[in-house]
């Protein structure tokens, strides 16, 4: 798949996801295989570029190219100067946010809420296409409700306004992330346009992912929250589609040692406070499938500093490894 003149191989993507995907988890997920990261959507609203979370969201200092900078927000004029302004900053392809389900975003018309507005949603293309030299993306989500599925008219709307990739969750808005992602619609947009389009929602497994290729005709696929204590992942798809087997799944030893970097980049992007603080849920979801997950949350999740931290998780894995009930670590 091309967007633009960036080739993105392998076919599997990492979502945009608020709180997830900052700057070490996708440098970690594109090192254990994805084609491309998005990053975590950037606000349009200049007032707040300069705050430290809009900074940190920023920055993509070292990145492996392509760079993929979401932004968000209601306002044709704002979300250009948003895409000019990350452009400036590093971004080599500006995607649009208009699936994010959430209230507070919603309810300030931005995210899936301008999936309402049709003719919204073509001049906040046209401004935002007419004022980088990058390709811009855009990322929808079926509807806005059952009754509203709209997505291929979004869709060709965006293909009219020179946009050089779409995304579509298969859920409406109405639905957030509950019951099962839908993929009739995705394909018929991709039977419609002949940009790529990316399919998201529920692809949470090599087999999965296949399947949806296959049913949808779609040219990726994106994986947001299975990847959540789980970026290898990306390699699993890009194996599985490329031979059609599955590979082996990481060894302890493996997860020990991805775990530990991943603390270690935390803890050196944030500082130490807060980076302990933010690895509390990446531990919590690397351990979600592990045994005695309780026992070992309990332990971590009282860690005060970043040394103490990735003492208590190395302890644990070691125990995992040697085959000494994880329990007793927690005692």
């Amino acid at each position: 798949m091309r967007i633009g003149p960036h080739s993105i191989q392998p076919r599997v993507v990492l979502a945009p996801m608020a709180g997830v995907t900052d700057k070490p988890f996708r440098l970690l997920c594109k090192r254990m295989g994805a084609g491309l990261a998005v990053s975590e959507m950037t606000i349009s609203d200049p007032r707040f570029w300069n705050t430290r979370k809009s900074l940190q969201r920023m920055d993509h200092a070292g990145e492996p190219a392509p760079v993929s900078v979401q932004i968000a927000g209601t306002e044709s004029r704002l979300l250009a100067e948003a895409a000019r302004y990350n452009v400036d900053h590093g971004a080599q392809i500006v995607d649009i946010n208009m699936g994010c389900p959430a209230k507070k975003v919603c309810n300030a018309w931005a995210g899936s809420a301008l999936m309402r507005d049709e003719a919204l949603v073509g001049r906040i293309l046209d401004a935002v296409v007419a004022a980088v030299d990058v390709p811009v993306t855009l990322k929808i989500r079926t509807g806005w409700n059952p009754g509203n599925r709209n997505a291929p008219a979004i869709a060709r709307i965006a293909q009219a306004a020179g946009i050089q990739a779409l995304t579509v969750h298969g859920r409406t808005r109405d639905q957030h992330y509950t019951g099962q992602a839908e993929y009739d619609t995705i394909a018929a947009i991709k039977a419609d346009l002949s940009i790529p389009v990316i399919a998201n929602g529920d692809i949470d497994s090599p087999q999965r992912a296949a399947q949806v290729l296959q049913h949808t005709g779609a040219d990726a696929v994106m994986v947001g929250r299975a990847a959540q204590g789980r970026p290898w992942i990306f390699r699993e798809i890009a194996h599985y589609l490329a031979s059609g087997e599955l590979p082996p799944p990481p060894t302890v030893a493996e997860v020990r040692a991805i775990l530990l970097d991943h603390l270690r980049a935390l803890h050196a992007f944030y500082g130490e406070e807060q980076g302990v603080r933010i690895a509390r849920k990446h531990l919590g979801w690397y351990a979600k499938d592990r045994p005695e997950n309780t026992a070992f949350r309990a332990v971590v999740n009282r860690a005060q500093g970043a040394a103490e931290q990735l003492d208590l998780t190395a302890t644990y894995f070691d125990a995992l490894e040697a085959g000494v009930p994880p329990l007793s670590v927690a005692a």
